[in-house]
């Protein structure tokens, strides 16, 4: 199985996607004239701009689903395969990911926004919305659906409680069994709930994990401060080939920063865009920005912050896969989160091992919430147009991804990675054709947000003054502001 998966995963991660990644990044970088930098300010402030309503959550809690499914294993596990298959080099390629990737993240998620749905109360948003109503293409809609919910329920669940299961089997000695059990049982408490509970749960969770990550990742980086300066240097000469020990690599670390650096931060997959498109904002592109933020926050912080702790402790090795280390610093184990466990235990003995398994569970428990709600949201998409409500697809759909978080805990790290690589970069594939193809309704959008801005209005979108089509919630809501507003008219007396 794990063989097939692999041949698999060599076509569908062939250097040429890795290289759609890069090339639609600075694609969109140019276009929208490094939003990703003029912007930095707006973002930060945009994030706590709206607030949620019975239909909607807010930004805040958009951006806390979002990095709830950002920063997971992939922060943690992800960085440590990305540094031993591609050595320090692929920690460089993921900051580029990552800055032409949130350009990218503004694109995806403004289309999300503006070709949202309104549907059983709540609202419904994506790639599948974008692509019907964008394209007019139904049956790549569809297809992209199917796709989505089984990636998002059944092939990415396995890298997230697989690392887990060895983490705290590492640390306390806990059967991989167990763990799965734990998970199952705290998993179906909040996904029976709705949008509204996982909102929540991710909303308390994300940044209590991440600011208590990150004040670990800097005590163990202050106590081996001396070493920061050298290690800053292998990243940049291994990056680009100049390293002695890392010069025949450099394939390597680009395909592999890149691969890692998507699978932390999603930008371009498409699976990122769901939750975000159920904020309730004034004009799409607020949400879009909000969303580039977010990837920073996840690769240019966390991801550094774990890649940093890593190689400055030595806590790695490097080499191909199934062939010679050509760095063996501690011995013959499968790279993954034992690296951080051991980058902390070697200036907190004893506290290490506990401390990123509980990280990696709390990690992996926000990062299942997010993909049981794209998943359901995929299943919403196919079921749109229905006259009568049926419920025992939902059902169905929960009972499918509680088995396979189970059965994911006991699987091999290697087949769960794998997995999840063939999901995700299908998911890529679909999802880069209909951005391309949506390139010029994302910058009419920017544009239109940056005109009002210009003017000092907050901006509001109406679709109809800028000739968009097919924005059906954003029609109806620029109808209901425009009878509002002649009612106000008619009342003020004369």
């Amino acid at each position: 199985m794990e063989t097939l998966v692999n041949w698999l995963n060599g076509y569908i991660w062939s250097p040429v996607l890795v290289f759609i990644f890069l090339g639609i990044g600075l694609v969109y970088s140019i276009a929208t004239r490094f939003l990703q930098l003029r912007y930095v300010k707006e973002m930060a402030v945009l994030v706590f701009d709206s607030k949620s309503s019975s239909s909607g959550i807010s930004s805040f809690q958009a951006l806390a689903l979002s990095l709830g499914s950002r920063v997971g294993v992939g922060t943690i596990a992800g960085v440590a395969t990305a540094i031993a298959y591609g050595g320090p080099g692929a920690v460089f390629w993921m900051w580029v990911t990552s800055f032409l990737g949130a350009s990218t993240s503004f694109v995806e998620t403004t289309l999300a926004q503006v070709y949202k749905s309104k549907q059983d109360g709540e609202f419904r948003g994506g790639p599948p919305y974008y692509i019907e109503k964008g394209l007019g293409i139904k049956w790549f809609a569809v297809l992209f659906a199917i796709v989505t919910m089984i990636v998002s329920a059944v092939l990415l669940p396995g890298v997230q409680v697989n690392a887990v299961s060895a983490a705290m089997d590492n640390a306390f000695g806990v059967e991989p069994v167990v763990t799965g059990s734990i998970f199952v049982v705290a998993l179906g408490l909040v996904i029976f709930g709705g949008i509204k509970r996982i909102a929540t749960a991710s909303e308390f969770l994300v940044p209590i994990k991440t600011i208590a990550y990150l004040v670990v990742c800097f005590i163990v980086l202050l106590a081996n401060i001396n070493e920061l300066p050298s290690v800053i240097a292998l990243i940049f000469n291994s990056a680009f080939g100049m390293d002695a020990t890392f010069g025949g690599i450099i394939g390597s670390a680009i395909v592999w920063g890149v691969k890692r650096g998507v699978y932390a931060n999603a930008a371009g997959v498409g699976s990122e865009t769901f939750g975000p498109a159920s904020a309730e904002v004034s004009h799409p592109a607020k949400q879009g920005l909000v969303q580039a933020f977010s990837v920073y926050i996840d690769t240019l912080i966390l991801c550094s912050a774990t890649a940093f702790m890593i190689l400055v402790t030595g806590m790695y090795n490097v080499g191909a896969e199934g062939k010679p280390l050509i760095v063996n610093n501690i011995g013959n184990i499968e790279p993954g989160a034992i690296n951080a466990q051991q980058a902390v235990e070697s200036v907190l003995p004893g506290f290490g091992s506990p401390f990123i398994a509980i990280s990696l569970t709390l990690f992996a428990f926000t990062t299942l919430l997010s993909y049981y709600y794209t998943a359901e949201t995929n299943l919403a998409f196919l079921n749109r147009n229905r006259k009568v409500k049926m419920v025992w697809p939902s059902y169905i759909l929960r009972i499918g991804m509680v088995i396979a978080v189970f059965y994911s805990s006991v699987k091999t790290s290697a087949l769960a990675w794998a997995l999840g690589d063939t999901g995700l970069g299908s998911m890529a594939w679909l999802n880069v054709i209909a951005l391309l193809l949506l390139t010029k309704p994302a910058l009419k959008i920017l544009k239109d947000y940056e005109n009002q801005k210009k003017e000092g209005k907050n901006p509001v979108f109406d679709p109809v003054k800028i000739g968009f089509k097919n924005a059906d919630y954003w029609e109806r809501e620029s109808e209901k502001r425009e009878n509002s507003e002649l009612i106000e008219r008619k009342n003020i007396p004369s």
